[in-house]
């Protein structure tokens, strides 16, 4: 959401929050006695996975740490385990100049436990447990998919069990679809005076909301779905998982309109002028727009009646990212049934192909790709890794349909992960750069084989890369975040760098980096300066108020009822970035302090978090944040088998 906001005054805290400052010390570790020195203890506040690497940190003046001792007390205060801290990590800011490790590895008996200090330095950490993979992970999946069911647009909504909200959109069901708009070129201003129709109308009713707004995007839709899609081969079984794979792939099907050659980038608009309000001008429930009486030419008009924006006009090329992710999910779709129903999988295989021969493979690099209007909404730099998928994934639904084309594709996958290999744009796993998923499964087309200058050893190369680049950063911070704190997306980049561990494992059985992804886990779920989860309802302290305007009007501002259960949001910030906050008339006021002292007193390395409606720079959950979540989830449950107990 972009607009300003006024400062808010409601402050929440968890009910353990307030049971903890009772009895004298609150979740964050911190000695709640005056004379005590400042203490913080940071855990995973999920918990661990039996057999792995576990770490804790203790944050607080260097003398205090450096006599101070801990304890590992279970439910009953039995003391478990118990030792000195470990070495010094490194400086985090001059509140808490000193962090040091607490390592937990030898604890290996399913429990729930909590950290004590004593000696120099008092403080008690939140609850943490320690189990098997499946029984932690499966139930934050469970908790992402929730999210996805919140975020559903159209009639097909889900009631019942969570956050929920009426039938929404329903004008989308028959919208009109408009020529490109243009903006000014920070991107933020329609230079349009209105909206010049095509002539065509779409079906684009349904699909999942994009993040605290109430857009659809093509391009991050059909990055969720693959995601869902490849969490599906692990979790074959939860039918609220598959449910939600075939909500996704429904809509992303309606964007690709197959008789005139046309996908569809976008559905709303959310940078306009006086004469275009757009979805960022308002503050509602999503069922309130079908309610709004406008008329063409009204300034409300395009919040009812929502604009669809192309990715190409009829039969022209599409620009490359786009296309080459959609028909990775086509091909997926295909992969999905092809043994229950292989006719439908030959429909998707050729719907896949389709707009996968569209690919504007000649893009012109001094152009953006056409992701969003305005493109910076979502800037991508690369396609090359979307066109590998796309090749990757239609081999290997032609395998298993036994089409002749599994070979051309295969060898396309591999010029694809070339080019991308020789480029200058390579990044991690992230709604901008799915090469990671892309590698994995291009090393499964080529069954060991070497097309185009490429086999597995260069493409788990590349994944090797993306993980030091990760490794690097975590062996230069206190807290051994693989991610950088000062920059937009940490969480979902951790994530996703928990994911590609995960991946990688799983393709080579080489398990180097296990303890690295387990430490990235950890951070995004607690382990983390702040001593928060980013990742709604896991653990006791997390995100209360979000910038998302179902959370705020019709959820739970104090963690007593209906929460966005299982969004994950984008976690620390630059401390510039957030000057100014949101803020609408309608917005019910919001911020959750800690229990006590301020988030700022948590802040460092020009970082900052902040746990308040207005703040969409940290608190704002989305959807590609949650999947790549879920997909991180999904794949270290199915990892039980092959991690063994210490």
């Amino acid at each position: 959401m972009n607009a300003l906001r006024s400062p808010v005054v409601l402050v929440t805290t968890t009910a353990v929050s307030i049971a903890a400052v009772l009895v004298g010390l609150n979740v964050y570790g911190e000695a709640a006695t005056p004379s005590a020195a400042p203490v913080a203890v940071r855990v995973d506040q999920v918990g661990y996975v039996r057999g792995e690497t576990k770490l804790a940190y203790v944050m607080g003046p260097t003398k205090a740490l450096a006599g101070a001792r801990f304890k590992v007390v279970d439910t009953k205060d039995k003391v478990v385990t118990a030792g000195r801290l470990g070495a010094v990590t490194g400086h985090w800011n001059a509140k808490f100049p000193s962090v040091r490790t607490i390592d937990l590895s030898a604890l290996d008996r399913s429990g729930t436990y909590r950290i004590v200090l004593s000696g120099t330095a008092a403080g008690r950490s939140p609850a943490f447990r320690i189990a098997d993979a499946s029984d932690l992970m499966t139930p934050l999946v469970r908790d992402n998919v929730r999210f996805l069911q919140a975020q559903r647009d159209g009639a097909d909504v889900v009631s019942g069990g969570g956050l929920t909200h009426g039938p929404s959109h329903l004008a989308d069901g028959d919208a009109t679809v408009y020529a490109d708009p243009h903006y000014d070129e920070a991107g933020e201003e329609l230079l349009d005076e209105g909206l010049t129709p095509t002539g065509v109308t779409a079906d684009v009713a349904g699909g999942w909301f994009d993040a605290g707004d109430f857009l659809k995007f093509t391009g991050t839709t059909s990055y969720s779905t693959a995601e869902l899609l490849l969490a599906e081969r692990d979790l074959p079984d939860m039918e609220a998982l598959s449910a939600e794979a075939e909500h996704g792939l429904e809509w992303v099907d309606k964007m690709w309109d197959g008789d005139s050659e046309t996908l569809y980038a976008q559905v709303g608009i959310g940078a306009g002028n006086d004469a275009v309000r757009t979805d960022h001008d308002v503050w509602r429930l999503p069922e309130a727009d079908d309610r709004l009486d406008v008329e063409p030419g009204d300034p409300d008009y395009t919040i009812k009646h929502r604009p669809v924006f192309r990715a190409n006009k009829p039969g022209e090329p599409i620009t490359p990212s786009l296309a080459g992710r959609v028909a990775a999910v086509f091909a997926l779709a295909a992969q999905r049934t092809a043994d229950s129903d292989p006719d439908q999988a030959r429909e998707w295989l050729d719907k896949a192909a389709a707009v996968y021969d569209l690919a504007d493979t000649d893009h012109d690099p001094d152009k953006p790709l056409v992701t969003a209007f305005p493109s910076g909404f979502y800037p991508e730099d690369s396609w090359q890794d979307d066109m590998e998928f796309a090749g990757a994934e239609l081999a290997l639904a032609a395998r298993d349909l036994g089409d002749d084309r599994e070979a051309d594709w295969a060898g396309e996958a591999a010029h694809w992960a070339k080019a991308y290999l020789d480029s200058d744009v390579k990044g991690t796993l992230n709604v901008a750069d799915v090469s990671a998923l892309a590698h994995v499964d291009l090393a499964t087309a080529l069954d060991g084989a070497r097309s185009n200058g490429v086999g597995a050893d260069d493409l788990n190369k590349d994944l090797r890369r993306q993980l030091e680049d990760g490794v690097d950063h975590a062996d230069h911070d206190p807290f051994g975040a693989g991610a950088v704190y000062d920059d937009f997306d940490a969480v979902p980049h951790t994530f996703g760098l928990v994911a590609t561990a995960r991946l990688y494992a799983k393709a080579t059985g080489d398990t180097r980096y296990d303890a690295f992804a387990g430490r990235q886990r950890g951070w995004a779920l607690g382990a983390n300066p702040w001593g928060t989860s980013f990742m709604i309802g896991a653990g006791e302290v997390y995100p209360h108020c979000p910038e998302h305007q179902l959370a705020n009007l019709r959820g739970s501002l104090d963690g007593k009822g209906a929460i966005l259960r299982g969004a994950v949001v984008n976690g620390p910030n630059a401390a510039d970035r957030l000057a100014e906050l949101n803020g609408f008339p309608t917005m019910k006021k919001c911020a959750a302090a800690p229990p006590s002292g301020a988030w700022t007193d948590f802040d460092g390395k020009g970082s900052r978090y902040v746990d308040d409606v207005g703040a969409w720079q940290t608190v704002e959950p989305s959807l590609d944040f949650t999947t790549t979540a879920l997909l991180a989830f999904a794949l270290t449950a199915e990892d039980d088998d092959r991690r063994p107990s210490l």
